[in-house]
């Protein structure tokens, strides 16, 4: 039998819409399905998923890719941009965050339930479920993969060179979330191996 948890985040980025720049607060409520009957991965897995939250996508701008004067504009003030093929409604968000988040536990945690809302949602709540149309995400793109990556190179402009986004994407191992991880404060600790030798009392005569 699966078992069935829920968590709640609270998510604070900037948006991009129509050449403006709004800060958001998201409140978002994820309902899972535990696929792995290690405890070890089921914490990995949602530690995955707070990290990619609150390190990746916090405080980042979620902007249409189309966007690309404005990407421009933001890569060189050194900001985070989180690509997206729409404009970053909440629904947009919802269903990039269900498919992002699920990549990123590969397996583990499947997401089958999303609600988000927002400050600029005026009330309203957007739900989305595994089973909905994804819309423009069904091509795909950087939410399908499961790194920490929250855009793609973005070309800015015929002629001109393909532009890397600033933040340079790390791998799980690298913040100890890979699935064999090890902890990292016993990473230069000795070894609690215990040898026994047998030493022969006899001496050269």
């Amino acid at each position: 039998m699966t078992a069935r948890i829920q968590s709640s985040f609270e998510l604070i980025m900037g948006v991009h819409f129509t050449g403006e720049f709004y800060m958001n607060v998201y409140d978002i409520d994820l309902y899972f399905n535990v696929e792995t009957e290690l405890i070890k991965e089921q914490n990995i897995a949602l530690d995955r998923i707070k990290y990619f939250l609150h390190k990746c996508l916090e405080h980042s701008i979620a902007c249409h890719s189309g966007e690309t004067q404005a990407i421009e504009n933001y890569i060189n003030a050194n900001m985070k941009v989180c690509t997206l093929p729409e404009e970053p409604y909440d629904q947009i968000m919802g269903i990039m965050l269900t498919e992002k988040l699920n990549a990123i536990t590969e397996g583990r945690l499947v997401i089958s339930d999303i609600s988000i809302g927002s400050k600029m949602s005026d009330g309203v709540i957007c739900c989305h479920s595994l089973e909905d149309n994804i819309g423009p995400f069904i091509e795909k793109g950087w939410w399908n993969d499961n790194s920490t990556k929250i855009n793609n190179h973005i070309p800015i402009g015929k002629g001109k060179k393909v532009v890397k986004l600033n933040k340079p994407t790390l791998e799980w191992s690298d913040v100890f979330l890979d699935w064999e991880t090890k902890d990292p404060y016993l990473k230069n600790a000795s070894s609690s191996e215990i040898v026994f030798a047998q030493f022969d009392n006899k001496t050269d005569k």
